[in-house]
């Protein structure tokens, strides 16, 4: 998944003092694009010394192995020879896992800062904190931390079948039911209501898989199985999904690239080694 980037490590802690060198990299966004530089080996991030610094505003977001990687949130777009701004959803099927970890992380923080631009209580400007990573609001000292989105991702199981689902628009590759928790809601009851709701099926015996971040949609996805209980018939919502059917392991299509526990989930069912 995104997140197995070994031997590589992934340092998020916050360092409110830390300040660029003209090799740090600079993650600059722009209407969901980055700028980068696709190379033989993945991609390239422009270093400070290779954006101009008039209009640059970088703030520190994490470090891998010990390259640090600051966000500009200037908001401002930027050029330098050889870059250019690439969507980051499409960069999915060129990115290994540590690039795919560093862009879309980058994204989600990227996001952050631009939805908390202005304190929600009093809409004055907020700032950085100084502290930790938050964003205060200088007039009412309201603080505001990084939004995490918790969803479920479900393998529904018949014996030796497995609900496989496409989304109406956007990702076109099969996939598993998925949803947003609720309030009110545990992980457990967000499971039986999306598979409902989606399928119109019924299932028990719930069991946690795995979890992982998926930054382009603010999301940290817990994964689990369950059996179907009761009627096998689906019955579609067709706002939500164009096809939702049930596949045996040697008909299971796996997507394209190895970054989501989606994928992983398909793909330990099609194998034989689910839990």
């Amino acid at each position: 998944m995104i997140q197995d980037i070994y031997p590589h490590r992934f340092y998020n802690e916050y360092r409110p003092n830390a300040a660029p060198s003209g090799e740090s990299r600079i993650l600059c966004y722009d209407s969901g694009k980055i700028l980068v530089k696709k190379g033989p080996e993945g991609l390239i991030y422009p270093r400070l010394c290779e954006l101009p610094e008039e209009g640059l505003n970088a703030v520190y977001a994490f470090c891998v192995d010990d390259t640090e990687y600051y966000l500009d949130i200037s908001g401002n777009i930027f050029s330098a020879d050889g870059f250019s701004y690439e969507n980051v959803r499409d960069l999915r099927l060129f990115c290994d896992n540590v690039d795919g970890m560093i862009t879309f992380t980058g994204d989600h923080l990227n996001q952050w800062y631009s939805q908390s631009r202005f304190c929600g209580r009093c809409s004055a400007r907020t700032v950085p904190d100084t502290r930790e990573r938050a964003m205060i609001c200088p007039s009412c000292g309201h603080r505001i931390y990084p939004r995490l989105q918790p969803a479920v991702i479900v393998g529904v199981t018949d014996h030796d079948k497995l609900l496989v689902t496409q989304y109406r628009g956007g990702f076109k590759y099969y996939a598993l039911v998925a949803g947003f928790a609720e309030i009110g809601e545990t992980l457990e009851e967000t499971v039986k209501r999306e598979v409902m709701e989606e399928t119109g099926l019924s299932v028990t015996n719930i069991r946690y898989y795995k979890s992982q971040p998926w930054g382009i949609a603010q999301d940290v996805l817990a994964g689990f199985f369950c059996d179907v209980e009761g009627d096998r018939q689906i019955r579609m919502d067709e706002n939500e999904l164009k096809l939702a059917q049930w596949r045996t392991r040697d008909e299971i299509e796996l997507q394209p690239d190895s970054f989501s526990l989606t994928n992983e989930m398909m793909k330990v069912f099609k194998e034989g080694r689910m839990v």
